[in-house]
Parts: structure tokens; sequence; C-alpha cells
């Protein structure tokens, strides 16, 4: 059943952006199915994925419903190292994983069976039960609502160099403003999510101006005794602030030519959990 979980891991978190809704979701399922009579299943593993697939999109249905802060980010996940108990690479980027929330679930679970998994109009139809014209009318609908979406995860020769972040956390540390001016993008946009418990300063923050003097107000008050990590978050390039052994701030970065476009800022504990592990 381990090996059913890491094969059915990348579709329950890439719908739901939650790593322990998708260990539920596919709880659910596994308990289930051992509980049923199997005749009719040909294949384990397919009647599985298709289980775990609408099982996220019921799960996601009732999370849009309930959400009480206005700022949603996804949960981060470690694409640093290679993992031989599950394809990092089925992980959707992060910024993707943004994008996604503005889509209905089932505009958003086609999207990722489409673009993710590589299915078939006809396979898709198969698995959320509905029509081939119904998937690519979703797809279709899905795409209308995102702007400047990338059709593939960022790779290896998409990423800036590691010194790219060594210099920024250097820069941000000397307090060094026309550095940094020059290393963000004139339309930048800053996002905070500090779950229900933390009140962040702003959500939303948009501009190069407005960005720098968050960017510099937010470190020197908060963050700017605490141990930083670089590493690599849904295959993005992302910072981790410890205070000692614990986790309080996770950020994940977004680039367009070789500038920072969007910085997403995760304090909320409970969305820290996995990587603190």
């Amino acid at each position: 059943m381990k090996n059913y979980q890491n094969i059915l891991f990348p579709y329950a978190y890439n719908i739901l952006g939650s790593v322990d809704d998708a260990k539920d979701a596919i709880q659910d399922v596994l308990t289930k199915h051992l509980s049923i009579e199997k005749n009719h299943i040909k294949n384990d593993i397919s009647y599985l994925i298709k289980s775990v697939i609408n099982q996220s999109i019921n799960t996601k249905k009732r999370n849009s419903k309930t959400t009480v802060n206005s700022m949603w980010l996804p949960e981060p996940l470690s694409t640093e190292k290679a993992d031989a108990n599950m394809d990092r690479n089925e992980i959707i980027s992060y910024s993707i994983l943004v994008l996604l929330e503005k889509l209905t679930a089932q505009e958003r679970a086609v999207f990722i069976l489409k673009e993710a998994f590589d299915y078939s109009h006809k396979d898709i139809a198969k698995t959320i039960g509905i029509t081939i014209e119904n998937s690519r009318k979703l797809l279709s609908r899905g795409k209308t609502k995102l702007v400047n979406y990338k059709t593939t995860n960022y790779s290896n020769n998409s990423l800036p160099p590691s010194s790219y972040m060594e210099n920024y956390v250097q820069t941000i540390k000397n307090g060094d403003v026309k550095r940094l001016e020059e290393m963000l993008s004139k339309d930048i946009s800053l996002h905070a999510d500090g779950g229900e418990n933390i009140k962040v300063v702003r959500e939303l923050t948009i501009g190069k101006f407005a960005s720098l003097k968050l960017l510099f107000y937010v470190f020197k008050t908060y963050l700017e005794l605490l141990s930083i990590k670089i590493t690599q978050i849904n295959h993005q390039p992302a910072l981790l602030f410890y205070n000692e052994d614990t986790l309080i701030n996770c950020q994940v970065f977004d680039f367009e030519d070789n500038k920072v476009k969007s910085i997403f800022s995760i304090v909320d504990p409970n969305k820290l959990k996995s990587l603190s592990l």
C-alpha cells in the first residue's frame, strides 16, 4: 500500500495544493478499496488513481467553500532532492499551483491531467465522468482564466544560477536598496499567507517601490536574526527562515527574464509542517 500512496500522491496534491488533504484523500480511497469486492476491477492502480482524482475534486470543492482567509497559498513541497519513493517531476511548480486557485475544482483537475500527466481528453472524460467535449471546454475555459501560465514545470535550465539566491540574501542583509531594485521586476508582486492565526503585514503587494519597502521592513523586523537556508520548493528557488530548529517562514521565488517576478511567503505553521519534518 505504501507504493500505492507514493504513486497517488502527485495526483491528489496537485489538485488540492495541500499535503495533509492529499494524504487524507488517499487514505480514504485506500481504506475503502480494502473493504470492497474487487472482482470487477481489472487494474488496481488505474482504479485507485481514478478514485483519488475524484475524491480530491470533491475535497477541493468543499475546501473552496470553507476557506476563511482571503490570501490562500498552496502548501510548499520540497523538490530539492530526488525522492526514490515518489516522482517529484510530477509535482507542479509553485507558481502554477497559485494560478490554479483561479479555477473551479473540475477545471483544475482537467488542466492538471492534461498538462502535467498528458492525459487525452478521452481518458480525462472517462476518469472524472464527463464527456470528451466537456473536457475540452473545461480546459479551454481554465486556460482563459489563467494569464501567462506555463505549461511545464521549472527545469534546471530555466532556473537562475544558485549564486543568484546567495546574492539576493546578501543584498537584503546589507540593506542595499539600489542592488535589490535591479533584481526585481517592475511589476513584482508579493503574496503572504499567515493562515487563521498569524496576521501578516500585508497579504498582497504589487509594484517595485512598495515591494522594496516591504521586503526590507519585514526582513529587519522579523527575519534578520533567523538562519536562512537556500533550497528548492515545487521546482522553484526558495528561502527557508529558521529560529533554531523551528521553521518560521518559507519564501518561494518566481523569475522572469532573470528578475524576481513574484515572491510567495508562507508563514502559516500548518503549511510548514511537512518541510519541518
